[in-house]
């Protein structure tokens, strides 16, 4: 697996802060839940006790609406006493150069000689396809062309629902380089079990020339840093770019990776 460099936030200005809501420092902060009860007068008290339990003091709920026969959901708007200490906050940061189209082309042909294989999907019960067509399909996301866009790079993109074994399968058929799986669906940490089924499977298989693909997962609640819990080479967050993925399969190439 590949190592992500986790360094302190870069700051400037106080490294002691404390949530803003109307005034610079006066600590309010707003949140949202669901309670599992109708909603009634009991029900805003409910939200009000845990508000306070949290502590926000004092609370108010400023919005309630009934779901259905059984639920309620609060927006609640409170003061809280915590403060936020900057200088131990800690970031993922990118280790490899950004590079354009042309220099990731380049970097793939000078190394391997052939065309990096990509193979993408959405696994388990996931059909938000979303954000793996973001960065594979050639109108690409945010301005940058996608994958297919980039002449030294075979995209195969299997779409959504595909079964993790599926995938390893077209991975070893088509001598994939890197796996990439995006994972939106996250009730029940969806996105983790699925994610954990596949590195799994990915060690278990065995592998032709030239080796283990890359695994690589991205998703809007994923946490960047998780890649070694998770048992993947790399995981990319929300506001990752085409540009972002292909400098990193580029840089992977060039340095090598534990296949």
């Amino acid at each position: 697996m590949t190592a992500v460099e986790e360094r302190p936030a870069q700051q400037a200005g106080p490294s002691i802060v404390r949530p803003y809501g109307d005034t610079t420092g006066d600590g309010m902060v707003q949140l949202s839940f669901t309670l599992p009860i109708p909603h009634d007068a009991r029900a805003e008290g409910a939200a009000l006790q845990l508000a306070a339990k949290m502590g926000l003091d004092p609370a108010m709920v400023v919005h309630a609406k009934g779901m259905g026969p059984a639920f309620t959901f609060f927006v609640v708007y409170g003061r809280v006493n915590h403060l936020v200490d900057l200088s131990a906050v800690r970031v993922v940061e990118r280790e490899y150069p950004l590079l354009s189209a042309k220099e990731v082309n380049l970097a793939v042909r000078e190394t391997l000689r052939r065309k990096l294989v990509v193979l993408g999907a959405c696994i388990g019960t996931d059909a938000h396809t979303v954000g793996i067509d973001a960065i594979l399909n050639v109108k690409g996301f945010a301005g940058e062309k996608g994958l297919e866009y980039y002449r030294e790079v075979k995209v195969v993109n299997l779409g959504a629902q595909v079964l993790v074994p599926e995938l390893v399968a077209r991975a070893r058929a088509e001598k994939a380089d890197a796996i990439l799986v995006s994972q939106v669906v996250t009730q029940k940490d969806a996105h983790l079990h699925n994610t954990r089924e596949l590195a799994a499977a990915v060690r278990a298989a065995s592998w032709d020339a030239p080796g283990r693909p890359l695994v690589i997962v991205g998703g809007p609640r994923f946490d960047v840093s998780a890649a070694a819990a998770l048992g993947v080479d790399r995981v990319f967050g929300k506001g990752t770019t085409p540009g972002d993925v292909a400098s990193y399969l580029a840089h992977m190439i060039r340095t090598g990776w534990d296949r």
